[in-house]
């Protein structure tokens, strides 16, 4: 019998997904550090997220990304560089009256990595490690976490990956969600991590993308509303992979309902030990925490 080489693809293409199924098999219970652990380490760096992956028990690293003037994929968090914890190139601090000068996406990465967050104290995270350092690429950061994993031969970690963005912000704080996530999914397949990610958004528009473009890839919808279970799936209009309320949200009912639809339930931010062994005790499947320290203490 005659196969044509299309079949023949397609098969090999099929044991190529399967393999990779089984080798990126998502944790059991995924212990997220926030930010890659702020409440350890400045926020979205690489330092932060080469020292959450010296944690025993940390499976994942959640980091939050932005986009650059010239379109480059970057770990950071707000819109505007913060006066809270950012430091111009030649070491002053800005004046919260200039809170919103530096927006992220009208600025070149030459320009934006050339401000320090990592030397100023951050109020609220008194432990934090101080060491000069920069808002990282995208794609700097993965190819640093991937070296370590070799060098060290440690386990592959997982990714959660934010899309900062909403329609208020398109074209000001935001491309749009449609070349967001081109942008964003370029890196993730050029540095072959997809099996490895999950992208998340409060924004659904982004993640609605994914859902339709990357059926493969892994998604969860932030959220934190009063809207029940089941509007909040409404709303965004498919079970996603994860639902991520803020922590304050989760309760038994609520766990229950994901569960019974197949949707895995990973709160944010918790950083108390009794929040976080209330939550492990209603089942949760996941935890998003600023103390990936602490985190692996909880039962």
């Amino acid at each position: 019998m005659k196969i044509s080489k299309s079949l023949i693809v397609i098969f090999m293409t099929a044991i190529t997904l399967h393999a990779d199924a089984q080798i990126a098999k998502f944790p059991a219970f995924s212990a997220e550090a926030h930010r890659g652990g702020r409440g350890l380490w400045p926020e979205n760096t690489i330092i932060a997220m080469q020292n959450a992956m010296k944690i025993d028990g940390i499976t994942t690293l959640e980091m939050d990304t932005h986009i650059t003037k010239d379109g480059k994929v970057v770990v950071t968090h707000d819109d505007y560089l913060s006066p809270g914890f950012m430091l111009t190139p030649d070491g002053r601090e800005i004046p919260a009256t200039d809170a919103k000068k530096y927006p992220v996406f009208q600025m070149n990465y030459s320009e934006l990595k050339q401000f320090d967050l990592g030397t100023k104290p951050l109020a609220g995270f008194p432990n934090q490690q101080k060491i000069k350092t920069h808002i990282p690429l995208l794609a700097d950061l993965i190819d640093a976490v991937q070296k370590d994993i070799k060098a060290n031969k440690t386990k592959q970690f997982f990714y959660n990956i934010e899309t900062k963005c909403d329609a208020k912000g398109d074209g000001t704080t935001n491309p749009e969600p449609a070349v967001f996530v081109k942008l964003l999914m370029d890196i993730i397949e050029k540095k072959k991590i997809k099996p490895y990610v999950v992208i998340q958004s409060f924004d659904k528009r982004t993640i609605q993308i994914i859902h339709e473009k990357y059926p493969d890839v892994k998604t969860s919808f932030l959220v934190a509303n009063k809207k029940t279970y089941e509007e909040n799936i409404a709303d965004l209009g498919y079970k996603p992979f994860i639902l991520s309320p803020v922590w304050q949200m989760v309760n038994e009912d609520l766990i229950k309902k994901a569960h019974a639809d197949g949707v895995k339930v990973i709160p944010w931010t918790a950083n108390k030990i009794e929040e976080m062994n209330a939550l492990r005790a209603m089942g949760v499947d996941g935890i998003i925490s600023d103390y990936p320290d602490v985190l692996v203490q909880s039962k």
